[in-house]
């Protein structure tokens, strides 16, 4: 015989606060948008890469921001016939296409830097760095709208590292701008530029590492196995557990299912609670599968059924 039972935790439900994060991702990408135009228009009057590159990342974070606004939104929908955990995942999907989309912009920022390297272009010194300052104290409010999120909302970790880029290139725009005004070295604009991309992409592999791992139902950082099924087995008396499985649904939404083993079936329901409260307290797990079976020692025939 065996029973599953399902736990939920208050988390399966979006917080009234999800809102006010969407709220605050559509007005991180009305100030990126106007940051970037500003920004565009003075790369291109300055004939300033790192501008240029900016205005550039910009745009793609503009759209990445939307499009975590999007997955953050999605992932509020309820659970329907066709998809029984929700939307959640969404968000997911939102932070790896965010990583994805760096990828290819630093491939674009690394390209033109080259040629600005071998080609030298005479810059507006001037306008530029004060795009550039401009551009900064932008960047800092839209970090400072977004605030901080839980390490394992990765959608949230997408749009904080496009804007972390953002801060990046414009501290490199306002350091090359000086170095060219000062000392007239035309070539820090390119490998001022590249030094970001650099930093952007190492972000962008681990964002793009992080999301897959919960795409392909890895189990969390610092969850094993093992240790979860000896945590049971230590805690509750139960006398074996096995095919033990925890993953993440999204936002450190973790997921678990396991079977394990009574001496006695009448003491099922006292280990269903018992193990709850250790996957719940040791390891955050907000939902569970749980299948009890008797003990080989057990003579009724129906309660030794082992579900594979």
């Amino acid at each position: 015989m065996s029973h599953a039972h399902h736990q939920h935790s208050r988390h399966d439900h979006a917080p009234h606060d999800a809102r006010h994060g969407e709220r605050r991702l559509l007005l991180a990408v009305s100030l990126t948008t106007v940051a970037l135009l500003v920004e565009a228009v003075g790369g291109w009057l300055s004939g300033s890469l790192a501008l240029l590159a900016d205005a550039g990342h910009m745009l793609v974070d503009a759209l990445a921001l939307l499009l975590a606004w999007g997955g953050a939104r999605v992932a509020r929908r309820p659970p329907d016939a066709r998809r029984s955990f929700g939307y959640a995942r969404m968000e997911v999907l939102a932070g790896y296409t965010n990583s994805l989309a760096q990828f290819a912009l630093t491939s674009w920022i690394a390209y033109e830097a080259v040629e600005r390297l071998a080609s030298p272009v005479a810059i507006n010194s001037g306008l530029m760095l004060i795009v550039a300052i401009a551009g900064l104290v932008v960047n800092v409010l839209v970090l400072r709208v977004l605030g901080g999120h839980d390490h394992d909302d990765v959608n949230a970790a997408g749009a904080r590292l496009h804007v972390i880029g953002d801060l990046l290139g414009s501290l490199a725009a306002v350091a090359a701008a000086l170095l060219i005004r000062n000392v007239g070295w035309l070539a820090a604009d390119p490998v001022l530029s590249i030094f970001v991309a650099l930093l952007i992409l190492g972000s962008a592999w681990k964002l793009l590492r992080r999301s897959a791992h919960i795409l392909l139902e890895g189990t969390p950082d610092d969850v094993e196995s093992g240790a979860v099924a000896a945590a049971i087995e230590g805690e509750t008396g139960i006398v074996g557990v096995h095919h033990v499985h925890v993953w993440q649904l999204a936002g450190g939404r973790r997921i678990a299912t396991l079977h394990a083993r009574v001496p006695d079936m009448a003491q099922s329901g006292a280990a269903l609670s018992a193990i709850q409260g250790v996957l719940r307290e040791r390891f955050g797990v907000a939902h569970a599968t749980i299948q009890i079976e008797c003990d080989a020692g057990c003579h009724d025939e129906p309660c030794q059924q082992h579900a594979h």
